[in-house]
């Protein structure tokens, strides 16, 4: 077994520390969310936190991890008699971002339950995971029905698993712990409402901060047994206090008072639903007895109102993370009551809490190597922390000037909704929630023999290809006789994500601030459309001479609505140009996710009136435009033209792709769908045109 990096050697990241900390004491708060930029060890100081955890009484032999003091009485390896039992180490289970649902929940042998009515069944990560930690790192990039699954557990601490009225049902009782660069997409609200509580992390800036990481780092990956043996005092010493505290954790009590102040909180900062308030007070109690008192205090409330609401204050992808610390101040004080004596050593040496020798200053555990306390430093990154995403890192957004003939950037108008705009056909993209494709989920519309493992059984099918063979093969009983050769593969009809690529018309025929105005305000909506939807994105803005990709295709929506927040306007319009570039970027993106279809969203008055390449602007255009309509490119452009007298190049421009047109007024009146129709019917038209031309 590799040697983990020690938890108390990792350098700084207090709030992280700290919240990984609370839910060890206290596993009811309900897991962590941290968010942060790639390189900042966020998965080194998780994984390092397994080491801490209290060895778990099991039932020895049960694949499930039954407490021998009260085994669960539905278990699968059961029932269990009464015993000792035996004690393993607490686990930490990783769940892999490509992860299939059987090996999350667990798979049924569905020969033998067809053929003997016999539950054989193979647990999957969530049985593992029972009384310990599951982590999901990317669990941002997981896909929507494992995410779904994970909410079912989490919420009931059971998982069932069922294939075709054949049922199994175990305990699944885990610390969910998720780790996520926002760069590559946000979370859904029901999922970041999972997570007890969220920590942003960053690298340091300080150059003394960063050498003593890389020093760290270094030593760690020269002698890892050494590195850890000069810390396994300080580890010991905080296993020993996450004990203490977890005793003391029944005696600490929860005022009416600092009930009153979690409640007016959650109210203040208009938090959905009542979890939030339930997070608050089992952090607040684990500060508590973290600190070694018994009494929670005001400030304990505070410190748990910045773990536990950041997080529940986000109204769309668009609005940043965080916690008006003032407003949090003046809520706590008009509610504050008379806090009860925070009895300083009840069953231990006064510790201080997280402000006085805890994770928050100091480190966890006390010390470092030489005796001192560990130095709030900057983050320690560890290889195995820097993803390796399937899409291009989005870089931060760089304020552009506006030069020679440009307009400053204007405001967006503000989003509204906006109907399904979906890609023709059938495909077999990632799942997701634009347009059909065959997928895991959904309606049954056949069956297939299955090319692996049978993931969803097609019963009907299946005993239409066995029972011709019943006689040949013997049968003399009431159980049906199967082969493997009989087993039949359900075929489903879904939805899939797609790639949203938007080419942006910035030129100075689109400058006029009104009018760059409702535009962005259009875009800011379909990208708001296109989260909801679980797409990826992508940007590509023309202006001048020549055309940029703003943004690679990404599946962060927020960085996408960032770029466009700040693109300013002016000059020629370089048309064929950035239709030439949307090209590129698609050509690219069909060689790195070939299953993902495209949906091409042009943004233009229509106008074309220059660029680097010689030539009719026009004409060149057209060109351009055609070379997406041969490749079966769904599209949509937007006409932004505005004015009593129109030209209608916008309209003649989606026929050359082969899409359709919709104008701002049309985008605005919340009937996209049936405005733009369906992009098959600007296709059909586009073909019909094309053999009227050959004719």
């Amino acid at each position: 077994m590799s040697t983990r990096y020690p938890f108390t050697a990792v350098v700084g990241m207090d709030d992280l520390r700290l919240a990984l900390l609370l839910n060890a004491v206290s596993p009811a708060v309900g897991g962590v969310l941290v968010r942060g930029e790639k390189g900042t060890a966020k998965s080194t100081a998780v994984r390092a936190l397994a080491e801490l955890l209290p060895a778990v009484p099991v039932v020895a032999g049960c694949r499930f991890s039954c407490d021998p003091a009260s085994p669960d009485p539905g278990c699968p390896d059961g029932p269990h008699e009464a015993g000792p039992g035996a004690e393993r180490p607490a686990r930490m289970v990783e769940l892999p971002v490509g992860a299939s649902e059987d090996r999350l929940v667990g798979s049924l042998d569905i020969e033998k339950a067809l053929a003997e009515g016999v539950k054989a069944f193979e647990p999957g990560l969530l049985a593992d995971a029972h009384r310990g930690i599951l982590y999901v790192d990317e669990v941002n990039l997981l896909h929507d029905h494992l995410i779904d699954l994970l909410l079912d557990a989490a919420a009931m601490g059971f998982s069932n698993v069922e294939r075709e009225g054949v049922s199994v049902r175990h305990a699944a009782r885990f610390l969910l712990v998720g780790t996520m660069n926002p760069e590559e997409g946000e979370l859904r609200p029901q999922l970041l409402d999972r997570f007890g509580l969220t920590v942003e992390v960053a690298a340091s800036r300080d150059p003394e901060q960063r050498v003593e990481v890389v020093r760290r780092r270094l030593a760690f990956e020269d002698d890892p047994a050494a590195f850890a043996a000069r810390w396994a005092d300080e580890e010991a010493e905080l296993r020993g206090r996450i004990v203490a505290a977890r005793a003391l954790l029944p005696q600490v009590t929860l005022g009416d008072a600092v009930l009153l102040q979690i409640a007016a909180t959650c109210a203040a900062f208009e938090v959905d639903g009542m979890r939030a308030d339930i997070v608050m007070a089992r952090t607040a109690t684990a500060l508590t007895a973290w600190a070694g008192r018994t009494g929670v205090t005001s400030e304990d409330v505070r410190q748990a109102a910045l773990l536990a609401l950041p997080h529940r204050r986000r109204r769309s992808p668009f609005d940043a993370p965080g916690l008006d610390e003032d407003k949090l101040d003046e809520t706590l004080e008009q509610f504050k009551g008379e806090d009860p004596d925070p009895d300083p050593e009840p069953d231990g040496p006064d510790d201080g809490g997280p402000g006085d020798g805890g994770p928050g200053d100091g480190g966890p555990g006390g010390g470092g190597p030489d005796g001192g306390g560990i130095p709030p430093q900057g983050d320690g990154p560890a290889p195995e922390d820097v993803p390796a995403p399937e899409e291009a890192p989005v870089p931060e957004p760089a304020p552009q000037r506006a030069g020679a003939g440009e307009r400053a950037a204007v405001k967006a108008a503000e989003p509204f909704r906006t109907k399904v705009l979906s890609v023709p056909g059938l495909g077999e993209g990632a799942a997701g929630r634009r347009s059909r494709a065959r997928t895991e989920h959904g309606r049954t519309t056949g069956s297939t023999r299955p090319r692996g493992a049978l993931t969803k059984l097609h019963l009907a099918a299946t005993v239409q290809a066995a029972a011709p063979h019943q006689k040949a093969r013997g049968r003399t009983g009431r159980g049906l006789v199967v082969r493997r050769d009989d087993l039949r593969q359900a075929t489903r009809e879904g939805r899939e994500g797609n790639l949203v690529l938007f080419a942006v018309d910035a030129s100075g025929s689109m400058a006029a601030r009104q009018r760059m105005s409702a535009v962005k305000g259009a875009v800011l909506s379909l990208l708001l459309d296109a989260y909801q939807r679980r797409d990826k994105v992508g940007l590509v803005t023309f202006r001048g001479r020549d055309a940029e990709v703003a943004l690679p295709p990404t599946s962060s929506v927020d960085a996408a609505a960032a770029r466009l927040e700040q693109l300013p306007t002016g000059g020629r319009t370089p048309l064929s140009a950035g239709l030439l570039k949307a090209h590129d970027v698609l050509r690219v993106e069909r060689l790195r996710d070939p299953s993902r279809r495209p949906l091409l969203v042009v943004v233009t008055d229509g106008r074309a009136t220059g660029g680097r390449a010689a030539g009719d602007p026009v004409a060149l255009a057209a060109r351009a435009a055609r070379l997406h309509a041969a490749e079966g490119t769904a599209s949509v452009v937007v006409d932004c033209e505005t004015g009593p007298v129109r030209l209608g190049l916008a309209g003649r421009l989606a026929l050359e792709l082969g899409g359709t047109a919709v104008t701002l007024d049309e985008l605005r009146a919340d009937a996209i769908a049936g405005l733009v129709r369906d992009v098959q019917t600007g296709q059909a038209g586009h073909a019909a045109q094309t053999n009227r031309r050959a004719a």
